[in-house]
């Protein structure tokens, strides 16, 4: 079976159309393997990739937390998540983030899975790990605020997914992924 779009588009040009202190966003024209051209926006590559976290203490709780996100004006639940450092394997990034944000590190960092958000407009992705065996630990973080540390029965997951302030797509997604790891654990 041939799939349609398996000849990337040629580039034609380049160029910074709006700058700010943390974002840049290029155009690139673009011309198909029909002839078509057309004009995209996109956050130019940074070439940083993010993580994000589901852990799970001994006592079968998540650990979320509530941060506020300028996008929706208020305060957001969510699992702990973060950049990766030049240098840092995701793994290590992971760990990190941790520590900075919830105060624990984890002997047990398991991938789930690579998203990417938006990808027609951003190519950062993110790393989903489920992260347990946890022991405490603090490093310094960059957040304005401390970090509102919320224990959620994994047991009431599935209530989570309903609660109206944990609506972020990477964290649903990285809980369902973690449900299905920990159902899959159970079978063995």
């Amino acid at each position: 079976m041939k799939m349609t779009g398996s000849t990337k588009p040629k580039i034609l040009h380049k160029a910074e159309v709006a700058r700010s202190r943390l974002f840049c966003v290029e155009a690139l024209d673009l011309e198909f393997s029909n002839g078509e051209r057309r004009t995209y926006e996109r956050m130019r590559p940074s070439g940083r990739d993010a993580v994000m976290m589901v852990p799970l203490t001994a006592d079968g709780d998540l650990l979320l937390v509530r941060e506020y996100a300028a996008g929706t004006e208020s305060y957001e639940l969510g699992f702990p998540k973060g950049l990766i450092d030049a240098g840092e394997t995701p793994e290590e990034a992971a760990n990190r983030e941790l520590k900075e944000e919830i105060g624990f590190g984890a002997n047990s960092v398991v991938p789930l899975k690579q998203v990417i958000l938006a990808p027609s407009y951003f190519s950062s992705k993110m790393t989903l790990f489920v992260v347990q065996d946890l022991y405490p630990e603090t490093l310094v973080g960059d957040e304005p605020e401390p970090l509102t540390l919320i224990r959620w029965p994994l047991a009431q997951a599935d209530e989570l997914l309903s609660h109206m302030d944990f609506c972020e797509a990477r964290s649903i997604s990285a809980l369902m992924l973690a449900q299905r790891y920990f159902a899959q654990l159970k079978d063995e």
